[in-house]
């Protein structure tokens, strides 16, 4: 089985710089995705143009979405360092014009840019540890980006709420410009170990792949139902396309080789099935709270208790892994989820932030663990030059899964209508039988322990 090398010729000074620089990348990308969650209806009150209200939200995560796979490719092939550098750059002229918005029109497209930026930067990371650390090392890495994750999700709604009151919202964009140059200026110190492998860039692939994708997501926010049926069948209908083309491209986008690997293909399929049962609670759970009486911030810290949990499978998965391999970890994570699940569903009024945020926590130790264990089999079981599409690979159908979800949830509470704890109560059952569903899928993967 595939092992990295790189990290034996990588100084530690270099080595450091780059963790640094991609942590100050993922804080600021993962701010970006929730801080608008509760300066949003500040902006389009501004702005005017309330139409395109959750265009604001779909557009930053369609191109981040569908960027995630391409920007692992690309890596491959022409390096780490090299796309992660041209991500910053994109993310930092997208966060600029952001704030510099004068309809919300305008605001969607810079938001765009913005996802463009964010998905180049995304995988990154993940990948970079492959390169730099062995697999009982990866766990503890992995935990880092996680509470990057987790101290966003508290950060976010407080930063934005202060911007707001204080300087203006345009700040929570331009706050990004010097976080960027940061990461930046810390990645000229870092001396790649990773030879990347030329190829040519299947360009008419990607432009399918994210032709179909884009109007997949799109469904969740186009109106009427009848254009968005319209989406769905182009979309479908792209990605067939993009299947049969890149059967036969020499160095495909993405490439469905892949999927013959046994534990790749099962991973995947459960990660979508999980992170579609139970990922997107964490949208749902703050206004569980808040309808409870807990204010914004508290409700946001229930979310720690998911970080919390996270951490502890994540740091030692990857000793978990050399010793117990694959599959086992695989079951005992859904298991794991399927108990949150279970707990989620027995939530009723007056439950308390004590038992929402316990069960956070377990859910948080169910997806650190499969997270973890997933990715470091993303990059063990394929080459180093195919190492940057696999993980990336995992990460997209973590978002698909994740898009999925939330969708399906907010149709369940949509149909409740005012009667809140009702929806909340429909959404978090959906959950419960979805990690049921997924944890059955996990019984279908099969691996070999991994070598030392």
């Amino acid at each position: 089985m595939e092992m990295s090398t790189s990290s034996a010729t990588v100084r530690p000074a270099s080595r450091t710089a780059a963790m640094t620089s991609v942590v100050i990348a993922m804080l600021v990308s993962s701010m970006d995705s929730t801080i608008t969650n509760t300066t949003m209806p500040t902006i389009a009150d501004e702005l005017g143009g309330m139409s395109f209200y959750a265009w604001s939200f779909t557009s930053y995560m369609i191109f981040c979405t569908v960027l995630t796979p391409i920007a692992g490719r690309i890596s491959d092939m022409f390096g780490r360092k090299t796309v992660y550098s041209v991500g910053l750059f994109v993310f930092l002229a997208g966060s600029l014009l952001c704030g510099f918005a004068d309809s919300m029109l305008s605001l969607v497209l810079y938001r765009a840019v913005q996802g463009i930026g964010a998905g180049l930067i995304t995988p990154i990371p993940m990948i970079i540890a492959g390169d730099l650390y062995p697999v009982e090392k990866r766990g503890k890495v992995q935990a880092l980006f996680t509470g990057m994750w987790g101290l966003s999700a508290v950060l976010a709604p407080l930063v934005g709420s202060l911007f707001v009151e204080t300087v203006g919202w345009r700040w929570i964009f331009w706050i990004n410009i010097p976080l960027c140059l940061i990461a930046w200026a810390l990645l000229f110190a870092y001396k790649e170990g990773y030879v990347p492998k030329r190829a040519s860039v299947d360009v008419y692939g990607a432009a399918l792949f994210t032709l179909g994708v884009s109007l997949l997501l799109s469904v969740t926010v186009v109106e009427p139902a009848s254009l968005a049926l319209v989406f769905a069948v182009c979309g479908l209908g792209f990605l067939a396309w993009f299947f049969f083309f890149e059967r036969k491209h020499p160095s495909p986008v993405v490439p469905l080789s892949l999927f013959k690997i046994r534990p790749i293909r099962w991973m995947a399929f459960n990660l979508l099935l999980a992170c579609a049962a139970l990922f997107g609670t964490s949208s749902f759970v703050p206004l569980f709270l808040q309808d409870e009486g807990y204010s914004i911030f508290v409700s946001g810290l229930s979310l720690l208790g998911m970080s919390a949990g996270w951490m502890l499978t994540a740091v030692p998965a990857g000793k978990w892994v050399l010793k117990y391999g694959y599959s086992r970890l695989i079951v005992i994570g859904n298991a794991i989820l399927v108990v949150s699940g279970v707990m989620l569903l027995f939530l009723r009024e007056g439950a308390g932030f004590a038992y929402v945020t316990t069960a956070m926590t377990v859910q948080g130790i169910a997806y650190g663990l499969l997270f973890t264990v997933t990715t470091i089999g993303a990059q063990q079981f394929v080459g180093p030059h195919d190492k940057g599409i696999s993980t990336s690979l995992q990460m997209f159908v973590r978002n698909i899964g994740t898009s999925v979800g939330v969708t399906i949830m907010g149709g369940l509470l949509s149909r409740a209508g005012d009667d809140v704890p009702g929806g909340i109560a429909n959404l978090f059952l959906y959950g419960a039988l979805m990690s049921a569903l997924a944890l059955l899928s996990a019984f279908g993967m099969r691996d070999p322990k991994p070598e030392a």
